[in-house]
């Protein structure tokens, strides 16, 4: 992973989403109608035992669980292998990407399916839940850059959006606009912070080397 690359990510992530909240407000049509059908599916595979784990994924990735105590305790844990610019960095990331994920829902305005199971707040597009997952799974992969972890954080954030539409308070294309919003946001926030995100080691060697460590 380089600079430019997460710079790029970021980007075309966020703008992917922004594109798409666009073509919901002025030509929703083929999006709507695969929102539709994939409502339509949740509704018949609704169990006791989905519901139940989708409620339980409400809790965790939502309220106070998902807007202070995540935030907090990725931030202590980038604070103790990074320091202070890594917990910066982790809540800056969080910060950002709920901040865009308001001003689209607002923007928007988008209704939220009419067989939602439960009570949410306006705008529909794009889904905080989900968004807050992403963002969670990108700071986390910069943090331990393994294989496991991002395996483990894209299965998060995937389940994430399943939970919501299986409770139909999210479109589909809206978990997928989160996703998209809270990676790109987490991207764009580990580039502008690069010094202080990459590891200090990989940083002191580039430099003995005589390379460019924004690179």
């Amino acid at each position: 992973m380089t600079r430019r690359l997460a710079l790029i990510l970021g980007i075309v992530g966020v703008a992917i989403a922004l594109a798409t909240a666009g073509v919901l407000a002025t030509t929703p049509g083929l999006i709507v109608s695969l929102d539709d059908a994939w409502n339509l599916e949740m509704v018949e595979w609704r169990s006791p035992v989905l519901v139940g784990w989708a409620l339980v994924m409400n809790v965790l990735g939502g309220g106070w669980v998902a807007t202070i105590l995540t935030p907090l305790v990725v931030a202590v844990l980038a604070a103790l292998l990074r320091g202070w610019r890594g917990a910066v960095f982790a809540v800056a990331a969080f910060a950002v990407s709920a901040g865009i994920v308001q001003l689209v829902k607002k923007a928007l305005g988008r209704s939220r399916p009419q067989d939602l199971l439960i009570a949410s707040d306006f705008g529909s597009f794009p889904s905080g839940h989900t968004s807050n997952a992403a963002t969670l799974a990108v700071v986390l992969w910069f943090l331990f850059p393994t294989l496991w972890v991002a395996i483990g954080s894209a299965v998060w954030t995937v389940a994430m959006g399943f939970s919501r539409t299986v409770l139909s308070v999210h479109w589909f294309s809206d978990t997928v606009g989160g996703a998209l919003i809270g990676a790109g946001a987490a991207f764009l926030v580990a580039a502008a912070l690069w010094r202080w995100v990459r590891l200090p080691e990989v940083l002191d060697g580039l430099e003995e080397q005589g390379a460019d460590p924004s690179r």
